[in-house]
């Protein structure tokens, strides 16, 4: 059906609307409108029937009831609720009898007949199968161990004849069986991926990093790049100029600017290729005023968890900052809980869950057996009628893990914007050992510059309130918060460089799942960047030391980092990664980047005695 249904004439048949366009008609022409018309068997009488049909569906508010058609099994079109102002055009309609007979005669030719009656098979030939083919070849169709049930297709099989509803109900019951069927293969599919890609491959007992080995000379794994200097450096300068002239709407030398990146930008061309494209949709947005429309649509799109560990693993394969991240703080959960009896961690940000199946998998084989986990996972409310939908999926992925592995488990889903939550909410115990975590979504948080009571500040005082036993904090290390607009571009366009360029050393430019990211995660954080303002711009970074700033205010201190740990943590991205990837620390933060460029910093806090 056409989106725009709503604003197009129905193709339902109103008699009541027909018999009065008639009348008139004949009134029109001067002659008698005929008895049969009024009284005949053309229509039925009382009030019933089709008639009655049409004046109670004129409602936007009315009950359809049709016998056989349960509510769940009605075609969609037919739940669609008609508004008050709905109009139903009137064609003719042929009847049985006598009177049908003088009616038709009366109003048309034979051959008008028979182009109504053409018109009519046309239209309804649409809504046929394209195919000729009326009986289908289950075996050729339907793969081996697809969960289809046989049986359920034993009428168009054999040829037995079945009446219509009933072959719709079997279909719906086939269609129920093949949704469990593939739940099933899902569920233990991605049950596996999670093994392999989350568990780093392997069931058995984990291995401490600060235990493994590594060789002690890194190996060089860093390639030349592809793309010459010069025309980095112009695709930049044409980016910054474009900027420039959006900025004061200088509509002209903008399209102008945009034109000419576009001759040498492709989201399938090399690193800085890539950058210019994504910069230069966000730029045009911008100019067109549709920047949040667009950020909005890119943030509506649900991805399958499956998909999203896909894009995961790729990326990890690559790029080992949220991998480190992870690593840094599971083992500092690990290290810090080790006489605790019951571990409760608050994930602010808990997404799909990919950080706790190791920490699981590592707790289950603790010397005394495993503690008990509590997990509250805080997320923020999805689009739709099931808000929560997501943050609960998580919650019922991890509790599948726990079970696994024999990890006593509780869980608490939040969903819900962070400067709302109070205290009681986290449903904090007494004596346990309370862990708040939160990798890279901080950024998030609108700050003091967009409204009087920052949220930032808010969930840090939330945070304190909730006096937690260790804070771990994982920050995404940006400059591109700056209220300039111009300011703002040009941090940005450095930023995502090195990001562009990091994909751009390891991932063939084809790869399916580098497409996917860099389009839905930097793509989507670009344009928002760009084309986005006020409360409608939520990507807004800090540097690593605005948010110590602001952490120490909050009322908590820095733990040192461990030596052990920060060494073999070296140790396992020289050996694995490009050589380009760096890592280090500054005071008590663990520090991650590409060719030089901060791009991410972990901590642990405690709160601070005074």
């Amino acid at each position: 059906m056409e989106e725009d249904m709503e604003e197009k004439p129905c193709m339902f048949h109103d008699a009541l609307a027909l018999q009065a366009a008639e009348k008139s008609l004949y009134e029109a022409l001067g002659e008698q409108y005929p008895s049969s018309m009024d009284h005949g068997a053309s229509y039925p009488e009382n009030g019933g029937g089709f008639s009655d049909y049409a004046s109670t569906t004129t409602s936007s508010d009315s009950h359809w009831s049709l016998d056989g058609l349960e509510n769940n099994n009605r075609p969609s079109w037919l739940q669609t609720p008609f508004p008050s102002n709905f109009v139903f055009q009137s064609t003719s309609r042929s009847t049985s009898g006598d009177n049908s007979a003088s009616f038709g005669s009366s109003m048309f030719k034979d051959s008008e007949l028979a182009m109504q009656f053409k018109r009519g098979v046309d239209e309804a030939s649409k809504f046929l199968p394209k195919s000729s083919q009326l009986f289908i070849d289950v075996e050729s169709y339907v793969p081996k161990n697809s969960g289809f049930d046989e049986n359920t297709s034993e009428s168009r099989l054999t040829g037995k004849k079945k009446s219509h509803w009933r072959d719709e109900d079997e279909d719906l019951a086939e269609e129920r069986s093949n949704k469990q069927s593939a739940v099933y293969v899902e569920e233990t599919e991605l049950s596996e991926m999670f093994d392999k890609i989350l568990l780093c491959g392997g069931t058995g007992q984990p291995v401490c990093i600060t235990d493994q080995k590594f060789p002690t000379e890194a190996k060089a794994r860093g390639k030349k790049s592809t793309g010459s200097k010069k025309e980095t450096a112009d695709l930049r300068t044409l980016l910054v100029l474009c900027a420039q002239a959006v900025s004061v709407d200088d509509r002209r030398t903008a399209n102008e600017m945009l034109r000419q990146i576009r001759e040498h930008s492709s989201p399938l061309g090399n690193g800085s290729e890539r950058l210019a494209h994504y910069f230069a949709n966000s730029l045009e947005a911008r100019l067109a005023g549709t920047g949040t429309q667009i950020y909005t649509a890119l943030s509506s799109k649900k991805t399958s968890a499956a998909d999203m560990l896909k894009a995961y693993q790729t990326y990890i394969s690559v790029c080992p900052f949220k991998k480190a991240a992870i690593i840094f703080a599971n083992h500092s959960i690990m290290r810090l809980t080790a006489n605790a009896d019951t571990i409760h961690i608050v994930d602010f940000g808990i997404s799909y869950g990919f950080q706790w199946p190791a920490l699981i998998h590592r707790l289950s084989f603790r010397p005394g057996g495993p503690p008990k986990l509590r997990i509250t996972g805080i997320e923020l409310p999805q689009r739709g009628f099931r808000p929560a939908e997501g943050v609960h999926e998580t919650g019922h992925r991890l509790a599948r893990y726990c079970q696994r592995y024999k990890v006593p488990f509780e869980y608490n889903a939040i969903a819900q914007k962070w400067e709302t939550i109070r205290v009681e909410d986290l449903k904090i115990e007494q004596g346990e050992f309370v862990v708040v975590n939160s990798l890279f979504r901080f950024k998030n948080l609108l700050d003091e510059t967009v409204v009087v009571n920052s949220p930032r500040g808010a969930v840090l005082k939330l945070i304190r309130k909730a006096n937690p036993s260790v804070f771990i904090q994982a920050v995404l290390s940006g400059s591109y918060n700056a209220p300039f607009f111009v300011t703002r571009f040009r941090e940005a366009l450095f930023h995502y460089s090195a990001l562009f360029d990091m994909c751009d050393s390891k991932l063939p430019r084809e790869d399916e799942m580098r497409l996917m990211f860099e389009k839905e995660f930097y793509g989507r954080e670009i344009m928002n960047v760009v084309a986005c303002e006020g409360t409608e711009r939520v990507e807004r970074p800090e540097t690593y030391k605005q948010w110590q700033a602001r952490v120490i205010r909050a009322g908590f201190k820095q733990l040192p980092l461990e030596k052990e740990l920060m060494q073999n943590l070296k140790l396992k991205i020289e050996n694995g990664y490009d050589k380009n990837f760096d890592i280090d620390q500054n005071g008590n933060w663990l520090l991650q980047g590409w060719k030089g460029r901060i791009v991410y910093a972990s901590s642990v806090w405690v709160p601070s005695s005074s």
